[in-house]
């Protein structure tokens, strides 16, 4: 039987272009290579640099003379061709991922439960669930944002989870805050699904109320919430801003990551136009975590 766990040896091929135009034309085009690409990604590079990604991920390996030349009929950087081994992709996170300790919250996975402490509000969430394990630097940020808010004296009230992903922000706030209603949202049904299994895994079922949403388009996120979470990336949260000012209580907290350190400051400045001030900066390795109130 194969272990569904186990992927079995692939290829990407990756290269860069200047502009987006170019970067999704020659996306388009690589979808009629022979072998085909299982899937194709174009994005803009969060590097601050205005260059283009695109990548193609082939379970065979890729035609690399038609790769070079639909790099150079689109203007792009020669394609950087690799061969990935079969991964035990479970087994590997399970081995590279401590738990996340951030003020009293724990997130652990299965194979650390003998590693809660007793003192902790503690989150299982596992390795093999889809759409991140909670490890990643700028969840920590979130919780570690969300404790120096309830160090300050933040009043329980409606909080939302924009993005939520596995529900972790949003499952910290039901914690601390058993009384107040919690929405978690995000725009892939997947998710949304994902969500739902790890609020019952923790003993939440029903805690929660998850939607599919982008945005704040929904009915359950009209607010207005006492507490926002969006941890999703600069591009969203400043279009978000808007939405997000009209779903705020008076004085309601936001906080916002997903943020690479160079562009926290366009954040900051989108949601001063929005009305909303800066309280607190928290910096982990490349990503800030910014937590705001309405004014």
């Amino acid at each position: 039987m194969t272990d569904p766990h186990i992927t079995p040896a692939s290829w990407t091929a990756l290269t860069t272009l200047s502009d987006k135009a170019s970067a999704e034309a020659l996306g388009a085009a690589m979808e009629q290579m022979d072998p085909a690409p299982d899937g194709i990604g174009v994005f803009e590079m969060e590097d601050g640099s205005g260059l283009w990604e695109v990548g193609g991920y082939f379970s065979a390996a890729p035609d690399t003379v038609a790769l070079a030349l639909l790099a150079a009929a689109y203007g792009a950087q020669p394609f950087a061709v690799s061969e990935l081994p079969p991964t035990d992709w479970v087994a590997h996170v399970r081995r590279e991922l401590q738990p996340v300790e951030a003020g009293r919250f724990f997130v652990y996975g299965s194979h650390d439960a003998d590693r809660v402490p007793e003192d902790r509000v503690a989150f299982l969430i596992e390795a093999a669930m889809a759409f991140g394990t909670g490890h990643h630097g700028t969840t920590k940020g979130c919780l570690l944002a969300f404790e120096a808010l309830l160090e300050d004296g933040l009043d329980p009230g409606p909080v939302a989870d924009i993005g939520a992903g596995t529900a972790v922000l949003a499952m910290a706030a039901a914690k601390v805050w058993p009384d107040a209603p919690v929405v978690a949202s995000d725009i892939d049904a997947v998710a949304v699904e994902v969500a739902e299994a790890n609020l019952e895994v923790n003993d939440m079922a029903g805690r929660v109320a998850c939607v599919e949403a982008a945005g704040f388009d929904h009915p359950a996120l009209a607010g207005p919430f006492d507490l926002i979470f969006a941890n999703i990336l600069k591009g969203p949260l400043i279009d978000l801003a808007p939405d997000m000012a009209r779903a705020s209580a008076r004085g309601g907290a936001a906080i916002l990551s997903g943020i690479l350190n160079p562009q926290a400051e366009d954040v900051v400045a989108a949601y001063g136009d929005a009305g909303f001030d800066l309280v607190r900066r928290e910096v982990l390795g490349d990503w800030t975590t910014l937590t705001l109130r309405r004014s």
